[in-house]
């Protein structure tokens, strides 16, 4: 591993371990809620494919390895494996409260002794964009998996494709000195968005038969959440506890400004365009 993919991926591990990982663990029933309709097509999958060992990737609070865990029933297996110490202490307390099976382990895939060909499907919901070395980390996954065994990701495409996720981070450029510009070679929420890097990345990574297929879905939030989302998330919402009281007055004025026109009554509606992302192991 490359030095600069070292640091990238040192820079992930702590900014997950940090505020935007007990964000994440404080917000989870609104994302949960929000991308149901992923989880769904993942547990629907692994049934299909007839798979009774599934690796969950930067599975957060545990919704899609849970799910799962209760379409198998007691003969399945799911491992779930996040880098954020909160979410997975909050996954293994919702598997604990739900009775489900699901494991969870606090690890880093990119690096992680994973037994060899254990599972038979990879799956993760937004979870795989994060690496620090993708190339390393789809290998080393790839090495957990049975001989031609599935893997069935999701990752977010282009910003621009993803207009409603880009408004918060241009009200913030007003606010936030230095403000990260989008890089598609970067970790990140946006770090597998171009087709031709995944099939680079997967192909380099071993990875054949791979498929990329765009999936858009409707998502919904509460319009009271719109404002606490988007000052605890993100570029600003790191700036945005620093900021004096009456600047945060101006950006909370801005960004109910810029997302006007996704707000319905007490509902904020908006499109996720997604990348569904396949493959087989070789």
């Amino acid at each position: 591993m490359s030095d600069s993919a070292s640091d990238a991926g040192a820079d992930m591990r702590a900014f997950w371990n940090g505020p935007a990982g007990t964000s994440w663990v404080e917000k989870q029933v609104l994302f949960d809620e929000m991308y149901q309709p992923i989880v769904d097509a993942l547990a629907w999958s692994v049934v299909e494919e007839g798979a009774r060992s599934v690796l969950d990737v930067g599975c957060g609070t545990g919704a899609a390895a849970i799910e799962i865990a209760r379409a198998l029933g007691a003969d399945g297996r799911v491992l779930g494996v996040d880098v954020s110490a909160p979410m997975i202490a909050s996954a293994q307390e919702n598997a604990r409260e739900g009775g489900y099976g699901a494991e969870f382990v606090l690890a880093d895939a990119e690096t992680h002794a994973f037994e060899p060909e254990m599972f038979d499907m990879l799956v993760s919901r937004f979870g795989v964009m994060f690496f620090g070395d993708p190339v390393a980390a789809f290998a080393n996954m790839r090495g957990a998996m049975r001989k031609d065994g599935r893997m069935r990701v999701f990752t977010w495409r282009h910003p621009r494709d993803n207009a409603f996720m880009t408004v918060a981070g241009r009200v913030a450029r007003d606010y936030v000195p230095d403000m990260p510009k989008f890089d598609p070679e970067a970790p990140g929420q946006f770090g597998l968005a171009v087709e031709a890097r995944i099939r680079r990345v997967l192909g380099e990574a071993g990875w054949r038969e791979v498929e990329l297929a765009p999936m858009d879905f409707d998502c919904e939030m509460p319009a009271a959440e719109l404002i606490p989302f988007f000052t605890t998330r993100g570029p600003l919402g790191q700036a945005f506890p620093d900021m004096d009281k009456g600047t945060q007055e101006k950006v909370v004025a801005d960004l109910r400004e810029a997302f006007a026109e996704y707000v319905h009554g007490d509902v904020v509606r908006y499109m996720a365009a997604t990348w569904d992302v396949r493959a087989r192991a070789s």
